[in-house]
């Protein structure tokens, strides 16, 4: 199954980042003709104050119903029923009350939403540069395991910091996921130190494709200081190897996720079958 997994350069304003995702996505479909499309972590809206970030998100329907939703979710339907593909909607703010979710939506070739996962770790920490990040100020944590099925492939579904927690990576496994996803806004400190080594080795425990479509480069924080996000977007197969990554910049990459690899792997190494503690 080919995958597009799109990086983007987001900031405050909603109407700029829903055209950049639009255009990225288009060139995605034109070039890797893909069957999944997967845009990054919170690409609605990365930055700005909290009034910013309230104004950006959205009330989503009713799961199940089909009924229509705000400006964002409707683009990715759209995206979905007028291509004929699943799309994978990385993460948008959904409003809860006096906070939000940060929340990925899935929407099938028919438009219609079939998985919604809200990130259930929250970053809350002080980068090695000293800048301080504190998500639960602004979002709560969600509470369920999520999968979806494309093409007959189980997917699941994680976020960003949820990377640090393999037990979360462990349960997708052991829900049937063979690609899971995890879209992500990573810190330069962070990400240089430690994207690519956590998405191999959750690959490699899972032995799982896994398809991490990131924001990148520089926007503005709720007072005005530039933040910066890594980036690298990249797909690695179920033994760790990287089989598309982005370079600095926005773009996107196409990858095919072979099952009968994924097959051959875990035939091969039953580490799931092994297991003694879990």
């Amino acid at each position: 199954m080919r995958i597009s997994a799109i990086q983007m350069n987001p900031g405050a304003d909603k109407a700029q980042n829903l055209a950049q995702a639009r255009e990225l996505i288009q060139g995605a479909l034109a070039d890797g003709r893909p069957r999944i499309v997967a845009l990054p972590e919170m690409w609605t809206c990365l930055g700005g104050d909290r009034a910013k970030k309230f104004a950006a998100a959205e009330t989503l329907p009713p799961e199940g119903s089909n009924a229509a939703g705000g400006e964002a979710y409707e683009c990715l339907r759209e995206v979905a029923r007028a291509n004929k593909i699943h799309v994978h909607g990385g993460s948008i703010a959904e409003l809860a009350g006096d906070l939000l979710y940060n929340t990925t939506v899935v929407f099938d070739p028919n438009g219609v939403e079939i998985a919604r996962y809200r990130k259930i770790h929250l970053f809350d920490i002080v980068t090695p540069d000293g800048m301080g990040y504190r998500e639960s100020a602004t979002f709560k944590g969600g509470d369920r395991v999520v999968t979806f099925k494309a093409h007959g492939t189980t997917c699941g579904l994680a976020i960003c910091y949820d990377i640090r927690f393999p037990e979360l990576f462990l349960k997708l496994r052991q829900a049937g996921a063979e690609i899971i996803f995890l879209p992500a806004a990573f810190t330069v400190p962070t990400g240089r130190d430690h994207w690519e080594v956590l998405l191999q080795a959750r690959a490699i425990e899972t032995q799982s494709w896994i398809v991490a479509p990131a924001c990148w480069g520089r926007h503005l924080d709720g007072s005005g200081e530039p933040r910066m996000t890594f980036g690298r977007t990249l797909i690695a197969d179920p033994w760790g190897l990287v089989t598309a990554r982005v370079p600095d910049g926005t773009g996107w990459i196409t990858s095919r996720a072979d099952a009968t690899v994924t097959e051959r792997i875990r035939r091969d190494m039953p580490v799931l079958a092994h297991r003694k503690f879990v």
